[in-house]
């Protein structure tokens, strides 16, 4: 059964409780944090991400962030924004920080809901999966360019490489 099929009827349900539903439908670890915020870790093939979805009334966006650590030496750091700038041209759908306070790489995308649109839980579904391939994608660039000393736009090449690569 489609996700979208349990909601045909429902035009008020919360976004957070969309999500919800979408981590139980996947067996995603999950905790809802708040009303309006719900964290979850998704297992992928180079990490597991750590996702953040949360819902602002007074903005009507529902934002999610995508996190997983990475500790680049300091003087990698330049390569990496430049690295960052480069893979933030090729990406259609939201972006990617380091938020080196932290030790994280984030992929940040907002969906706005302005008007009182709602958010369909296929169109959810595929904003979780998108933000997870985006990371999987890039993660060996990341990778190749702070801990194997390649210049950004080598280690970018790998990544598009990659995703020709596969049918």
């Amino acid at each position: 059964m489609a996700l979208s099929e349990q909601f045909i009827e429902a035009d008020d349900i919360h976004p957070i409780d969309l999500v919800e539903h979408i981590a139980e439908h996947h067996d995603w670890e999950f905790e809802r944090i708040a009303d309006d915020q719900i964290a979850m870790a998704v297992e992928g093939q180079w990490r597991t991400y750590s996702i953040t979805l949360a819902w602002s009334s007074f903005d009507e966006t529902l934002r999610l962030i995508c996190t997983f650590e990475m500790e680049p030496p300091d003087e990698r750091l330049p390569q990496l924004y430049e690295a960052l700038n480069i893979v933030n041209d090729r990406c259609w759908a939201g972006a990617f920080t380091y938020w080196e306070a932290n030790k994280l790489m984030v992929y940040r995308y907002g969906l706005v809901l302005a008007g009182d649109q709602i958010a369909g839980p296929d169109q959810i579904d595929t904003m979780i999966n998108c933000a997870v391939m985006s990371a999987e994608r890039f993660y060996p660039a990341f990778q190749l360019v702070t801990w194997g000393e390649r210049a950004p736009a080598d280690a970018i090449q790998v990544a598009i490489a990659e995703a020709y690569g596969r049918a």
